[in-house]
């Protein structure tokens, strides 16, 4: 039986749809913040460039690799440039189906803008344009075809509610490599390199946390009871997660800091986000808290392995991903979501905890050495990183003849020259 159309679940995916954009000039603020002034434009506009690029190419190619055929490694060409793709309701849905592209167009903008975080103060901005562009082809597509496409991973039945793998680890990975490829900022870690507007990086929190209801409960894909599930799992991890960090953070240095409340909410964010459809309040508040915590001293390890991870997507991406897709081999419940699995601790033995151990593996893996080669192929053709002049100049004016907070000589709009 065809499903029909229903504009209640519609109205809700078209909200979700902006809310999960929104969440890219939140990520803006969040970063722009916490790097120094002299590069602050050059991070947004990292960012907001790829609301242009990921967007096109989606359209063109990249929804198809993701979510065309039913093959295990790839999608198909069915859908290239939207072909076939309109109005008529999903199969099994009752929405239309140029919504959920629209909608899943929405996370492939904001996942190779996660990398950013790691690759800030240094990369030149045209490598990144490109590097961006063939990342979400050669690995967002793939992966997103894995684990929601109906590929390996999918057919394997490791869950990801709304991007653990696919988003989180995924993103988290390509930045370790890049931070590996690119080396470290000058200086670093001797020098200081502190936040220059820590309110930017609090205003991109909360945007963040705001535009991550679309991100989690629209991935329920209607207005449900699961959507509302998902909602209330996405806030309590939120929450619990900045008082483990804060708390964490407390005892550990002796004072608790607002960069600490704001990592420790989004690393609650990211942890939540492959469970949210699939574990109850109770279990999101544990799952949160304990990302919290974990994700802290995660970003320890940069400094005693050596690779410079600028704004620790590392520490909080990676490692609450990976955190949030194993602790949901121990939490789901077929009771909140019955198209899931029992986890480890409601009764279904270790099963879902071995899948989602070899999917989160599989995606680290794959992310990170093809990331290695595609940003190691365009250092040799075009080069990644700025000149030392360059760095010590700023990525604002090297690469974008424009300054954020200058009050002298500035022409319209703030160009310099």
């Amino acid at each position: 039986m065809e499903s029909a159309l229903d504009s209640g679940n519609t109205a809700w995916m078209l909200a979700a749809t902006a809310l999960v954009l929104f969440m890219t000039p939140g990520l803006a603020l969040f970063y722009g913040g916490m790097v120094r002034a002299k590069n602050v434009l050059g991070m947004l506009m990292q960012n907001v460039f790829a609301m242009g690029l990921m967007a096109v190419l989606w359209v063109l190619i990249g929804y198809t690799l993701a979510f065309g055929g039913t093959g295990p490694l790839v999608g198909n060409l069915d859908f290239a440039g939207f072909k076939g793709v309109g109005m008529e309701v999903m199969e099994g849905l009752t929405i239309p189906v140029i919504l959920f592209a629209a909608f899943q167009m929405t996370f492939a903008i904001i996942t190779p803008a996660l990398i950013t975080g790691a690759t800030a103060d240094r990369m030149k901005f045209g490598a990144y344009a490109l590097f961006i562009g063939i990342w979400l082809l050669v690995v967002y597509s793939p992966v997103a075809h894995w684990v929601w496409g109906g590929g390996w991973i999918f057919d394997m039945g490791a869950l990801d509610f709304a991007g653990g793998a696919v988003v989180h680890i995924n993103a988290g990975a390509a930045a370790l490599a890049m931070a590996i490829l690119l080396g470290r900022r000058k200086g670093w870690p001797k020098e200081g390199m502190h936040p220059h507007s820590l309110p930017l990086t609090l205003v991109g929190t909360g945007i963040l946390w705001f535009g991550w209801a679309g991100f989690n409960a629209g991935s329920a894909l209607a207005a449900d009871g699961l959507a509302a599930q998902a909602i209330l799992n996405t806030f309590v991890a939120a929450s619990a997660a900045m008082l483990g960090w804060v708390l964490a953070e407390w005892a550990k240095d002796g004072q608790p800091t607002t960069l600490g409340a704001a990592s420790g909410a989004v690393a609650g964010l990211v942890a939540i986000t492959p469970c949210a459809g699939f574990v109850g309040a109770v279990p999101s508040i544990l799952i949160g808290f304990l990302a919290g915590i974990v994700c802290l001293f995660a970003i320890q390890l940069k400094y005693r392995l050596g690779y410079d991870d600028s704004l620790d997507v590392v520490g909080i991406h990676l490692v609450g991903g990976l955190t949030g897709a194993l602790l949901l081999g121990l939490f789901a419940d077929t009771a909140i979501n019955p198209g899931g699995a029992d986890g480890l601790f409601v009764g279904g033995g270790a099963g879902l905890l071995g899948k989602q151990f070899v999917a989160s593996i599989a995606v680290l893996a794959f992310s990170f050495v093809a990331t290695l080669v595609i940003g190691k192929v365009l250092d040799v053709i075009v080069g990644l990183r700025v000149t030392p002049e360059e760095e010590d100049q700023g990525l604002d004016l090297s690469q974008h003849a424009e300054t954020a907070y200058n009050f002298g000589d500035v022409a319209s709009m703030g160009r310099i020259g």
